[in-house]
């Protein structure tokens, strides 16, 4: 995810799980199926696939749903619905979307190459390579903790540093000030900024700029011909358009929403199509070869860093890979991303030989990726995996009460600027309620220690966890919330003030009505 937490965001990930009106979009060609035979049936989960997938487009008005599967050893390309509503034109599985931060993964992966060609040592620190780097408090930090989101310092940093090839360098510049929030290594947040200092890490490394070393170490090679970081690349291609709502809940096109600074390219600039996305998927299941040796790549999935929460539980981050366990024991590899009008999952399962992404043209989007990649629907359907058991229980007044404050995550937008969004968490019948601007976002009801679901007001699953992170003395100190922590303040804290509302930190707020 490179979009910021936003009031918006909180409450279209608190309702991703409710009832939606149907608006009998339309579903666009089937299939591509290679290789396939003549006569060959598709299976019976693959058809259920993309009929969930169909019936969330009309559930959630989303125009336009492209996806790749890889499964039981056959690939399954395709799309359905159109690409902009104002002009429509079939989704196929060329049709060419934003990624972002699936984006991470190539940024993780070019990193590997240069390590296995001994120019970047996981384990040594930035410095080593960046010897001006500074940041508040964490001159130690090592590369493995830029590429697994434990560096500890603020990560939803958005900073527009132009459009020059020297953007990263001034990016990175510009993290001196960014405060730290907990120490290198202790634990995971969900961190862009420093993947933009991956970025800049190869363009130290190989002397030059960070699209055309991603290009040449990663693209190229691969044959990624639809891949590419502006659609001026991609000649001809169809690009699909992001989608907001008008105030009857009909998707309107925002075009404009498809730009974001030069910066952030390296945590989630990428253009790619659903054919790519599952060429991509296949490298990763499988022996590395063109890009990596075996052994390189399965180190991208070992070593996990700190664990904790982020839509489902995550063991850690490897190099840029989300790796999630299963009740089952079998390891789902994942990522995903978000944008306005941009969001996509991707996930794979090495010990079941699936890869599975779907990428969306609407706001309205994560309410389907949710049901697909954070509840358990496909990896029980595809895989036989179900997610780690969480049954919800009630908590006593005393229990909840550690728990009870305003929660506040920061961010810095293209400008500069520091803005906040604040949460209040209250005790409500057993669970937690949590309140943005006065107004009951979601529900939050415990199924273990300092974990809990998240649900929408009226109590509809939305196939989301969070977790509190406890401070050295054992105290609650943060909630980890989309893989962000929410630094805690109790009720009655003198001197407390956050601004509870988030500015513009993207090119465009996307009018939705569900999420004001």
């Amino acid at each position: 995810m490179v979009e910021p937490i936003s009031r918006r965001s909180l409450l279209r990930t608190a309702a991703a799980g409710a009832a939606a009106v149907t608006t009998g979009a339309a579903a666009s060609p089937a299939i591509a199926a290679a290789p396939a035979a003549p006569g060959t049936r598709v299976p019976a989960a693959v058809r259920e696939l993309l009929e969930k997938i169909r019936a969330g487009m009309a559930a959630y008005r989303i125009p336009g749903v492209a996806y790749g599967l890889y499964h039981q050893g056959r690939e399954y390309v395709g799309g359905f619905g159109v690409t902009d509503v104002a002009a429509p034109a079939p989704v196929d599985g060329d049709t060419v979307f934003r990624i972002a931060s699936t984006t991470k993964t190539f940024t993780g992966t070019a990193v590997m190459r240069l390590a296995e060609r001994g120019r970047l040592d996981l384990d040594r620190a930035v410095r080593a390579y960046l010897p001006g780097f500074r940041t508040t408090t964490s001159p130690g930090v090592t590369v493995r903790q830029v590429l697994n989101h434990s560096a500890g310092w603020l990560g939803d940093v958005f900073t527009d540093t132009g459009s020059g090839d020297d953007t990263l360098e001034k990016y990175v510049a510009a993290l001196e000030t960014v405060p730290q929030l907990t120490p290198p290594g202790a634990v995971m947040a969900y961190n862009n900024a420093a993947i933009g200092l991956a970025g800049r890490l190869i363009e130290v490394t190989t002397g030059a700029v960070y699209e055309r070393a991603l290009r040449s170490l990663v693209l190229d090679p691969l044959r990624l011909r639809g891949t590419a970081f502006t659609p001026d690349e991609l000649a001809g291609a169809a690009v699909a358009v992001p989608h907001g709502a008008d105030a009857s809940g009909d998707p309107v096109p925002v075009p404009e929403a498809l730009a974001i600074p030069r910066s952030l390219h390296a945590a989630g600039g990428l253009y790619s199509t659903a054919r790519d996305q599952l060429r991509w998927a296949r490298l990763h299941l499988g022996d590395g070869d063109p890009l990596l040796t075996r052994r390189s790549l399965r180190a991208m999935r070992w070593r996990p860093g700190p664990g904790g929460t982020l839509f489902v539980e995550v063991d850690g981050f490897g190099v840029t890979w989300m790796l999630r366990p299963t009740a089952e024991g079998p390891r789902v590899v994942q990522h995903g991303g978000d944008l306005p009008g941009q969001h996509s999952g991707f996930l794979l399962v090495p010990e079941r030989g699936l890869a599975l992404t779907v990428l969306t043209n609407s706001e309205s989007g994560p309410a389907l990726l949710a049901e697909l990649f954070a509840d358990d629907w496909a990896l029980t359907r595809l895989a036989g995996l179900h997610n780690l058991p969480a049954t919800p229980r009630s908590l006593t007044p005393a229990q909840l009460a550690e728990y009870e404050g305003r929660y506040v995550a920061e961010q810095i937008g293209f400008a500069g600027e520091h803005a906040s969004i604040a949460l209040d968490l209250v005790a409500a019948d057993g669970r937690l309620s949590g309140r943005a601007d006065g107004a009951e976002a979601m529900v939050l009801p415990f199924y273990r220690r300092d974990h809990v679901l998240v649900w929408a007001p009226d109590g509809t699953d939305a196939h989301t966890r969070a977790d509190f992170v406890r401070d050295p003395d054992g105290s609650v100190g943060w909630l980890r919330f989309s893989g962000r922590l929410f630094r805690r303040t109790p009720p009655g804290t003198a001197g407390f003030h956050a601004t509870g509302h988030t500015p513009a930190l993207l090119p465009v707020t996307l009018p939705h009505p569900s999420h004001r």
